[in-house]
């Protein structure tokens, strides 16, 4: 997870996104310095995306409460799933269900399946390197699709997203299950200002509002059974944390052939959330059941 709506160089993930700034070392865990290839990739993050422990808890309970209840331990699909924290989370609270997890990134992949082998879950979950658009993984018990509703569509189609992803995800779920979706919107409509700092290109038109993210969700099909926001606090750490290698690496290797692109990568993030998103644009995490009416 990241900013739900990243810069163009950037890849969404989990619940969140990444500016490609660092790099992934050994399993993707980044948990060595290796100065030839440069910092190691999100060692600081446990989720992808403005999500604290305390809120993933409750959550994951929400959710795996009544996954417990499936007939043969239920299904866990992960869109756009990074290293998959959430779902591995959501695999130990429910021990009889199986996963898979979706994503394009084969170095957040491999740190996902070598986080599942840690836990003893790798018997349980599958990490694919394929595209979620059109996927047919489907129906599951629970759906995740944190950060990653664009995933869901073709590439070039226009923002926002949310609707169309919503109308794709009432597809993928099972009758009675649940989809976690985290998703972006505007706080408040951002100012000329604010909109030329977060990335080339960014317009009002990307985002909904949160009411008008939760009427997309009902006229989808679905009926929200919890609604909840992303911090300020949840946001900080996030950040902070994004670029926290980065950083430590920049005070370490300031000669470093890469330095200086990474030095300006990294300045350029910080100044599109400090000046551009920050306490404007919001990360929604809804929790949707089928609605058997619709």
């Amino acid at each position: 997870m990241t900013s739900p709506t990243p810069p163009p160089t950037a890849t969404t993930t989990d619940t969140g996104t990444t500016t490609g700034i660092g790099t992934t070392t050994g399993t993707g865990a980044g948990t060595g310095d290796d100065a030839d290839s440069g910092p190691p990739r999100l060692t600081r993050l446990t989720f992808h995306g403005p999500l604290s422990e305390a809120r993933a808890a409750r959550i994951v309970e929400r959710v795996a409460e009544p996954l417990r209840r499936v007939p043969g331990g239920g299904t866990v699909l992960d869109l756009g799933c990074g290293w998959g924290e959430l779902m591995l989370r959501i695999l130990e609270a429910a021990p009889a269900a199986t996963g898979v997890g979706v994503d394009l990134d084969a170095d957040d992949l491999e740190r996902g399946r070598a986080s599942a082998r840690a836990r003893g879950l790798d018997g349980r979950v599958v990490f694919a390197e394929e595209s979620a658009t059109d996927t047919a993984r489907g129906p599951a018990d629970v759906v995740l699709c944190l950060g990653s509703s664009h995933t869901l569509l073709p590439e070039g189609a226009p923002a926002p997203h949310s609707a169309d992803a919503l109308r794709a995800l009432r597809g993928l779920v099972a009758p009675g299950g649940r989809v976690v979706l985290g998703e972006g919107f505007w706080q408040r409509t951002p100012t000329r200002d604010e909109l030329a700092a977060m990335w080339p290109d960014a317009g009002v038109h990307e985002h909904l509002y949160a009411a008008d993210l939760a009427d997309a969700a009902v006229a989808a099909g679905f009926r929200p059974q919890w609604v909840e926001t992303a911090s300020a606090a949840e946001w900080e750490e996030f950040e902070s944390a994004y670029l926290a290698d980065t950083e430590e690496w920049l005070t370490a290797h300031p000669a470093h052939p890469r330095a200086a692109e990474l030095r300006e990568r990294a300045d350029r993030h910080r100044t599109a959330w400090l000046r551009g998103y920050r306490q404007v644009l919001g990360l929604a995490y809804l929790t949707l059941i089928p609605d058997t009416a619709a």
